[in-house]
């Protein structure tokens, strides 16, 4: 009995000792395949980056006008910040703000306008002003066309452009002899010939120019 009881001692140590060296080897396994008790790669572990800080792109070039329509953004400010349209006196109306001359500005000098009016109200109020459409530049289509008038311009069209929207030509229009007056910064006037039959056909495409603010085409 005592000699069978020892054996039985012997052999639970061996199988003991079998499981510990099981249980060991499985978590070399899983450490080195990155799993729960992997130690953290200090390398993959980049510093936090700060968040990149939004910078006010300005086209100084632009003067707003009538009908142009403008997002105004104040900064944690949604009551004042809204879209709104500039008159036909060239004002707009804000909240706090009240009527503020927004024709013949550029969007930066209305954003300090607008900041200086606000200033009794906020403490140092951050104003954004973007126009959202430009409406206050306009080209006009005269002459022998189905709808004269004056139409939106946008950074794409062209005197193409200009007559489909003006309705095509009426009956009798002088295709060939088609012109575009063009106000230059000097004061002068420059004239700039369109032949549609040749345009279509592909040729003198160079005539086919973008339209200006205040350009005129004449049909004759």
């Amino acid at each position: 009995m005592t000699s069978s009881w020892k054996r039985e001692r012997v052999l639970t140590a061996i199988l003991l000792v079998g499981v510990l060296m099981s249980a060991s080897s499985s978590a070399q396994n899983t450490i080195a395949k990155g799993g729960t008790d992997a130690q953290p790669d200090t390398k993959a572990m980049a510093a936090p980056v700060a968040p990149s800080t939004a910078t006010k792109a300005h086209d100084d070039s632009y003067v707003i006008g009538a009908d142009d329509v403008l997002a105004i953004n104040v900064w944690k400010e949604p009551e004042v910040s809204r879209t709104v349209p500039v008159r036909s006196d060239g004002r707009i109306s804000l909240p706090l703000a009240g009527e503020i001359e927004a024709s013949g500005n550029t969007p930066k000098k209305l954003e300090q306008e607008i900041a200086s009016k606000l200033q009794s109200f906020i403490a140092e109020p951050e104003v954004t002003v973007i126009v959202e459409q430009i409406k206050s530049q306009k080209f006009n289509v005269l002459g022998m066309v189905n709808k004269p008038g004056s139409y939106p311009i946008t950074s794409s069209s062209t005197v193409l452009d200009g007559i489909a929207l003006a309705g095509g030509f009426k009956d009798f229009a002088k295709q060939k002899s088609i012109y575009v007056l063009r106000h230059n910064p000097n004061g002068t006037e420059s004239r700039i010939a369109f032949n549609y039959k040749n345009v279509i056909k592909g040729k003198n495409s160079d005539q086919n120019v973008k339209l200006q603010s205040n350009d005129t085409i004449v049909v004759p």
